[in-house]
């Protein structure tokens, strides 16, 4: 058996007004009540330093990079990572990255249960648009503020378990899965902030945003026989409402806890890589299955092409 004990920390909306030090003093409580749970591991959400800052348009582009972290610890996350080095808890968090160079990533990393960094991932599937758009009733803007991730779909080694990391819209593209299902990987860790309304379409509800959310990590899950946590941001940000329903799922598939609200909230779980190995010998053993042959439009088309001819 190599069991984890694994804490998915939800966390409750994040106001524009807040610094980083009232966030973090909120993520080490959460990581205290994970101690005395037990946990091994806590995953903590996308942009888990900062209010979900793509629902404003910004121009002054000093005012955009005041939402980014130029390196990682840092002096306000620093007591964190010493606190989970003490507890002897690893841990992922996502937030937004400024590099030396100039770039902005929307970016997640993993630690070691010593507080290392050994692990990085980039989103790569960007959700939204890049200049104000009149049109939506509230703006949703990473393309503009972020470039796609540039570090691929990696997995690493840590607590002898093969772990990956996806950020909230790269949760709805199977491809994300399964680049890493032809890693090996037993654990896939994500962190989402996703608006309770689509700025689109009024009238899809948040429980049908929540549905599709679950949907498409239980087919994660299951088409790759790995554990998935999607861990949210939730509640109202300065009057913009954020879904919760953060979950942990078996590699069947199966949710085995779900948040119940839309506050800082710890679910844990036991959770046994092994129970990884059945559906990788089985169903889903993709060295006997796969037909790469007839993959070719996944990797080299984006846009529809109709068998006519005429793109879509």
């Amino acid at each position: 058996m190599r069991e984890i004990v694994i804490g998915a920390a939800q966390m409750g909306p994040i106001q524009r007004a807040d610094t980083r030090e009232a966030v973090v003093a909120r993520m080490l409580a959460l990581l205290d009540q994970a101690k005395d749970a037990g946990c091994q591991l806590v995953i903590f959400p996308e942009l888990c330093l900062t209010t979900f800052f793509p629902r404003w348009y910004i121009a002054d582009q000093a005012e955009v990079d005041s939402w980014f972290e130029t390196e990682m610890p840092n002096a306000a996350t620093q007591p964190l990572f010493n606190r989970a080095r003490a507890h002897s808890i690893a841990i992922s968090i996502g937030y937004g990255e400024l590099t030396p160079d100039g770039r902005h990533f929307n970016t997640q990393i993993l630690t070691d249960r010593q507080a290392n960094i050994i692990g990085k991932y980039r989103k790569i599937h960007l959700p939204g648009h890049d200049e104000y758009d009149p049109e939506r009733s509230f703006q949703h803007l990473e393309k503009r503020y972020f470039a796609p991730g540039d570090l691929g779909f990696p997995v690493f080694r840590n607590m002898d378990a093969w772990m990956g990391m996806l950020i909230c819209n790269d949760r709805r593209w199977p491809e994300a899965y399964r680049e890493m299902g032809l890693q090996g990987v037993e654990l896939i860790v994500l962190g989402y902030n996703t608006p309770s309304g689509n700025s689109q379409n009024a009238d899809e509800t948040p429980e049908m945003r929540d549905f599709h959310s679950d949907l498409s990590v239980q087919a994660g899950a299951y088409q790759n026989s790995a554990f998935v946590v999607a861990v949210a941001k939730a509640g109202n940000e300065d009057g913009h409402p954020l879904n919760g329903g953060s979950v942990i799922v078996s590699p069947d598939g199966v949710i085995l806890q779900k948040a119940k609200t839309l506050g800082d909230e710890l679910l844990v779980q036991a959770c046994d890589m092994d129970a990884t190995a059945f559906g990788k010998a089985s169903v889903f053993d993709f060295k006997r299955h796969r037909r790469i042959e007839h993959y070719g439009r996944i990797a080299t088309q984006t846009g529809v092409i109709y068998p006519d001819g005429k793109e879509g």
